[in-house]
């Protein structure tokens, strides 16, 4: 369990923690020769059980809150340290409002220098304290009254700490892990070392993470958790990593050692603002505020979303905007400062990481947050699910919250589209009301333009729901022919009772000239050919080969060229395998592969383009990874 201590300053945390670990926190000369904490103070306290009881100390002047703030962000447990002399000071109130916003919910409250004052004393501030923590998640905390000079109260108080080291509730599942760095330095021997606090996951010696925001890889050589050298460190622990591949001048306090797949810069956050009772003014639009979070702080505007102005108390939803972009991951807690540093506003709870520019008012969008104002993420992901009119991709959310669900929960929220690229979730309401827009938008074609059979899958996207991902449209059109509700006639798509219908004459030409074209196999003969070959007129002949591509029966390269389905099967895995082994098809190589002219294989290159499998990139025609087509 890790413990944070809070309190004023000179109200006697450090030699609280010393007492209590024979560990001296104050380790700089200046602190020192002050008597104060000017820096994080850290100590260790072995348990009985094999445990560590770890503790953060951090400095009590109003000018050192960013100090106090980098040191509480990521610990369990909050012991609250008032001076029986003073009493309750001003930054006894914010210290505890700070734990208060960042979820700390388990504590205990030493009250010290009993020794020096009165027992009426005493009481009078044992009376001030339950009156603080009256409305508190500490109401019931335990008060204990020490004085570590003379160890009064220090063995109650340690024997406390350990019990509740004993009920601590373990870290909910994490994907990957993430440790905020408070301190970096070199040691001989290791090289580079960062110290901080783990938010989420394990590390162990040996891993490849990445340092956030600047983005390099390093290798983990040594691993020292709660004081202790280690095999691993795990969440809710302090951690020391000997870092290989990044210098000290390359690392800084407020950077984040993350696993690969985490690493990603936030300019814009989607979050529930609180604002701490107090006297100041509303928050009004556009206000400029500071962002604590983990070791880091950055300016940012708020943009409420909800509201146009928030009074002190209440709380809304808001989308923060970074003047640097942070890292950080949904459901993470911030504090926010006022523009000048000198109060707490409030705090944040972190929704959503990359939210969307346009209808970010929006009463869905509003919606949504609420869903997602929730820690559980499958809770949060059963609630936004409705809200999503083209579903969710479950890889970018659960990364987004840094969590791992099982496949069992996934299944049963609603309506999964997994491919190797994406991981798709749709709510069932939501996924048979694409299916019916699907069928609507295919009747109004058919009425539309009774002489087509049909769009090919791309273009009734296009038409029906060009937001929807490619994957999971074409699944929805997979499950209509699946129902016989929608039918593919080669590449048209189109209604089980619509059909373009040849005449006699029409029939009797289409029998002589499509055994004419499967057998032109990537040379076919164009229209004039074919209308001298059969003695029909060439406009007839146009007309006819342009209505069996309808049909679905032929592909139309080029104005009078058209190709049967064998031959740009066969053409197409000709480009597949050149992308394959080139990167993409390239003129030359297509026209050497398939024998033909160039003017030719460049009017294939440039049809496969139009119908989006391939786009041009300079000389090379690369296969579209949205694209819809199969061949």
């Amino acid at each position: 369990m890790l413990i944070g201590t809070a309190g004023h300053i000179d109200h006697g945390k450090t030699t609280l923690v010393r007492a209590l670990t024979g560990v001296d926190t104050d380790r700089l000369p200046e602190e020192k020769a002050r008597g104060i904490s000017i820096e994080l103070g850290y100590a260790f306290q072995p348990l009985a059980d094999g445990g560590v009881l770890g503790f953060i100390d951090v400095p009590g002047h109003e000018r050192l809150i960013h100090t106090m703030l980098a040191g509480a962000a990521g610990i369990d447990f909050g012991l609250l340290v008032v001076a029986a002399d003073d009493g309750v000071m001003p930054q006894t109130r914010e210290h505890l409002a700070i734990l208060q916003l960042l979820g700390i919910r388990r504590g205990a409250v030493a009250l010290t220098k009993v020794d020096r004052v009165a027992s009426a004393r005493c009481e009078l501030v044992r009376q001030e304290i339950a009156a603080l923590l009256a409305d508190t998640p500490f109401a019931a905390a335990s008060v204990f009254c020490v004085a570590p000079p003379l160890g009064q109260g220090v063995a109650e108080l340690r024997a406390h700490l350990e019990q509740a080291a004993t009920c601590a509730a373990r870290q909910p599942v994490a994907a990957g892990f993430r440790l905020a760095v408070d301190r970096c330095f070199t040691l001989a021997g290791v090289g580079t070392v960062v110290t901080g606090t783990v938010f989420d996951g394990e590390v162990r010696v040996g891993e490849r993470l990445r340092l956030s925001p600047g983005g390099q890889e390093v290798r983990v050589r040594s691993v020292h958790a709660q004081g202790r050298a280690a095999a691993a460190a795990r969440a809710g622990e302090r951690c020391a990593l000997g870092l290989a591949g990044i210098a000290r001048d390359e690392v800084g306090r407020g950077d984040w050692v993350l696993a690969p797949a985490l690493h990603g810069l936030v300019g814009r956050l989607d979050v529930r603002l609180f604002l701490l009772p107090s006297k100041l003014p509303p928050l009004k639009q556009w206000s400029r505020v500071h962002i604590h979070h983990g070791a880091r702080h950055e300016m940012a505007h708020v943009l409420l979303l909800d509201k146009e102005r928030l009074g002190a108390g209440e709380e809304a939803f808001a989308q923060l905007v970074f003047d640097r972009p942070m890292v950080l991951c949904a459901g993470d807690a911030l504090i926010l400062r006022d523009a000048s540093a000198t109060q707490t506003l409030g705090g944040a709870r972190a929704l959503d990481p990359d939210p969307p520019l346009r209808q970010r008012r929006s009463p869905v969008r509003l919606a949504q947050l609420a869903a997602l104002d929730n820690q559980d993420a499958a809770a949060a992901l059963a609630g936004v699910l409705p809200h999503a009119a083209w579903g969710i991709e479950l890889r970018a959310f659960l990364r987004a919250r840094n969590r791992a669900l099982e496949e069992q929960v996934l299944e049963s929220l609603g309506v999964r589209i997994k491919t190797s690229d994406a991981d798709w979730l749709l709510a069932r309401g939501v996924w048979e009301a694409l299916l019916a827009r699907i069928s609507a938008a295919l009747d109004a074609f058919h009425q539309r333009t009774p002489d087509q059979l049909g769009p090919d899958l791309s273009r009734l996207r296009r038409i029906a729901a060009p937001a929807c991902a490619a994957p999971v449209f074409a699944a929805a059109v997979e499950s209509l022919i699946e129902s016989c509700a929608v039918v593919r006639s080669g590449p048209w798509l189109h209604r089980p009772d619509h059909d373009i219908r040849l005449n006699g004459e029409e029939t009797r030409l289409a029998e002589l000239v499509l055994p004419r074209i499967v057998t032109g196999s990537f040379d076919p003969p164009w229209v004039r050919d074919l209308a001298q070959e059969t003695g029909a007129e060439e406009a007839v002949m146009r007309n006819l080969l342009i209505r069996l591509a309808r049909r679905g029966e032929l592909f139309q390269v080029v104005r009078d060229l058209f190709y049967s389905h064998k031959a740009i099967i066969a053409l197409a895995r000709v480009v597949s395998a050149l992308a394959g082994e080139e990167g993409g098809a390239r003129a030359a190589d297509f026209r050497d592969r398939t024998g033909l002219g160039r003017k030719r294989a460049i009017q294939i290159l440039e049809f496969f383009d139009r119908i989006g499998y391939t786009r041009r990139t300079k000389e090379a025609h690369r296969l579209r990874s949205d694209s819809l087509l199969h061949f």
